[in-house]
């Protein structure tokens, strides 16, 4: 099983999966241990939000998982046969081999974009007017220049 993990910052998993540029990539092994396959750094353009069709480097996964990812995503993925999978957990690795095990760790209960608590799906630069409590060095941490973005992502079952 081929396993991409939305990662901006290649060290923990990260949400807005169809802003995010940067996946880490695993194979799991027949015994189920996830092993690294590769780093993808994607241009802008092949971003899943600017991304215009045709063949993708993330062709070919099973799953993605992610912290956070729109309907809108879940839907293009699942025409790909990609299942998209949000999982509460931060580190890549454990998230892999918790997907292996048939188990994953739930996004915090109100939390399955990034933190906000709330649910909506964001078609512009999140101008709107609302405070957002975003952790450690502010902002969502992914890197993706975006504020929010909605997420009813189906969880891992």
């Amino acid at each position: 099983m081929r396993i991409a993990v939305s990662s901006q910052n290649f060290r923990t998993v990260t949400g807005h999966a169809g802003k995010c540029r940067r996946f880490i990539v695993y194979d799991v092994r027949a015994d189920g241990v996830p092993a690294e396959a590769g780093r993808l750094d994607l241009p802008l353009e092949q971003s899943f939000h600017a991304f215009a069709g045709g063949p993708h480097p993330l062709d070919g996964v099973d799953a993605l998982l992610t912290g956070g990812a729109g309907e809108g995503l879940v839907r293009k993925l699942a025409l790909r046969g990609v299942r998209v999978v949000v999982t509460g957990e931060t580190d890549p690795l454990q998230a892999v081999a918790d997907l292996a095990a048939g188990r994953v760790k739930p996004p915090a209960l109100g939390d399955e974009s990034h933190g906000h608590g709330h649910a909506h799906e964001h078609k512009h630069a999140h101008e709107h007017a609302h405070e957002h409590e975003h952790g450690s060095g502010g902002g969502c941490g992914c890197h993706c220049g975006a504020a929010a973005q909605g997420t009813s992502a189906e969880a891992a079952q």
